[in-house]
């Protein structure tokens, strides 16, 4: 069955102790405030462009701070198993979406995207 998928955005991995700092330059950097997400604590964001791209302040819980991609998608499973067919692997299931590594062992995620939001003028079609 047909599918779309794209990039949606941006995630920088902060470990806890520099979580407000990181905020702070991330704001002034981009000049957007990132407002604080009341349904999942850890994320501080805003959208970049009138397209939508997203840019996010993620506090971790563990781990060591980096930057990783969200892949939105029509079909998570599809996208998912199309994925794994270039090399990717799955890491572990959070909430509704995946976490995964690229055959870098680079990890990103796959999300289910908004009823809608994804067609022919914003993303890929894949069949």
């Amino acid at each position: 069955m047909a599918h779309y998928s794209r990039v949606h955005k941006v995630v920088v991995d902060v470990v806890e102790a520099d979580h407000d700092q990181e905020v702070r330059f991330w704001e002034a950097a981009t000049g957007i405030t990132l407002r604080h997400n009341e349904r999942f604590p850890e994320y501080h964001g805003a959208f970049l462009a009138k397209e939508g791209f997203g840019f996010l302040v993620q506090r971790l819980g563990d781990g060591r701070s980096g930057v990783h991609l969200d892949i939105h998608t029509t079909d998570l499973e599809a996208e998912v198993a199309r994925l794994e067919g270039l090399g990717a692997t799955r890491v572990r299931q959070v909430n509704t979406w995946w976490v995964m590594r690229d055959p870098a062992g680079l990890a990103f995620c796959v999300l289910p995207a908004a009823s809608g939001s994804l067609d022919d003028t914003n993303a890929q079609r894949w069949d």
